[in-house]
This record gives C-alpha cells, sequence and structure tokens, in this order.
C-alpha cells in the first residue's frame, strides 16, 4: 500500500521548534501538508503521504537546535513511526517514552532536548 500517512504531534517549544522537527522529517518523508504556522498554538500537527522515500538523510550535524524540549508523537505503520523515529533521534537528542501497537497502526512518543 503507498501512501501511506504519517502523522506528528509536537507540544513544547514554540513554532520555530515545531517546523525544525517537521523540517528534519523531510529528507526522509517529504514535504508535509503544511508547516506549522499558528504563533500561538501550543501543540503544532503535520501530515506527511509516506511516499516510500529512501532511508533517512537527516543528520545532527546538519538539525536545528531547540530552544526548548519538544514532546513528539508519531502515529502511522510500524514501519513509517521506525522510519520516523530513527530520523528524530539521529537529528535531536532524544528520549523514547513508549510505544503503543494497534492491529495495522503504531504510536511513539519521544521527548526532545536542547
Amino acid at each position: 500500500m503507498s501512501g501511506t500517512q504519517l502523522t506528528v504531534t509536537l507540544s513544547g517549544g514554540g513554532t520555530d521548534d515545531a517546523r525544525a522537527v517537521v523540517r528534519a522529517l523531510e529528507g526522509t518523508f517529504g514535504a508535509p501538508d503544511e508547516l506549522p504556522a499558528d504563533e500561538n498554538a501550543t501543540v503544532h500537527t503535520a501530515t506527511f503521504a509516506d511516499s516510500e522515500a529512501g532511508p533517512a538523510t537527516s543528520d545532527a550535524a546538519s538539525a536545528e537546535r531547540l530552544s526548548a524540549p519538544v514532546t513528539v508523537t508519531v502515529q502511522g505503520t510500524p514501519e513509517a513511526v521506525r522510519r520516523a523515529s530513527d530520523t528524530l533521534t539521529r537529528a535531536f537528542t532524544a528520549r523514547d517514552d513508549g510505544v503503543a501497537s494497534g492491529d495495522q497502526e503504531q504510536e511513539r512518543q519521544l521527548l526532545l532536548v536542547p
């Protein structure tokens, strides 16, 4: 099944932090539906249509710095969640806060710190 969706929910930090996290995922998943933009929001969401892009290309040397801790929840197929988690843990200092699995989807939460 191609075109699998990955949903990313971000809380903590500001809009610039949310954008940095979303941009880190673009090398793996392509462009999201839109970048976080609402400066007053406390939770940001981005959706990627996973076109089965190649392996993660983000690395810590090119990652933007975060101004505050950001909690990231990624939800999608197990493969998409694994690829997103791998990309984020290479790009940022991250703590894995757990995973929940369903029949066809998985959800993982990470805490990214500056």
